[in-house]
């Protein structure tokens, strides 16, 4: 089994579209991953409110939505692969090395929806890589737009 984390992010859609493939060269299936934490207060612009199991359930289904988005995106790549998705509460790190316990592969992105947009490497994707269980693989940022030699919106 493949796993691999997605977050919404392009980075996240490019490491499970390489997970996907992989896969099919395997003869693999694929978990695929959502990780949620409420770590801190919430601002709600009322003030700082605490977790509720509302706001919990409210997290739960807001990775549940990402999930089904994201392998909705690869829809195609994914027919004929068996692919099982959840969304866990947790810090995404822990999340993945934890779900990676007997698995052949965890993918990440290099780069998801958090740190800082400069560095080479997420917080996540390190920590995995120096943590999980099984060998790791970050798929790299493919460059979007200008880089890829597309004409700017104007």
């Amino acid at each position: 089994m493949i796993v691999v984390g997605v977050d919404g992010s392009e980075s996240a859609r490019d490491a499970l579209a390489w997970a996907l493939a992989e896969a099919r060269l395997r003869g693999s299936s694929v978990r695929v991953v959502c990780a949620w934490s409420v770590a801190m207060p919430v601002y709600s612009g009322m003030g700082f409110v605490a977790a509720t199991p509302e706001l919990d359930e409210s997290f739960q289904h807001a990775a549940e939505q990402t999930l089904r988005d994201t392998l909705a995106s690869l829809a195609d790549e994914a027919r004929g692969v068996e692919v099982e998705s959840s969304a866990v509460a947790g810090a995404s790190a822990e999340v993945l090395v934890d779900a990676a316990k007997g698995a052949d592969l965890l993918v990440v992105g290099s780069r998801g929806h958090g740190g800082f947009a400069g560095l080479l490497l997420g917080s996540v994707s390190q920590q995995c890589a120096q943590h999980a269980p099984c060998p790791v693989v970050i798929v790299k940022d493919e460059p979007r737009g200008e880089a890829q030699g597309e004409a700017p919106l104007t």
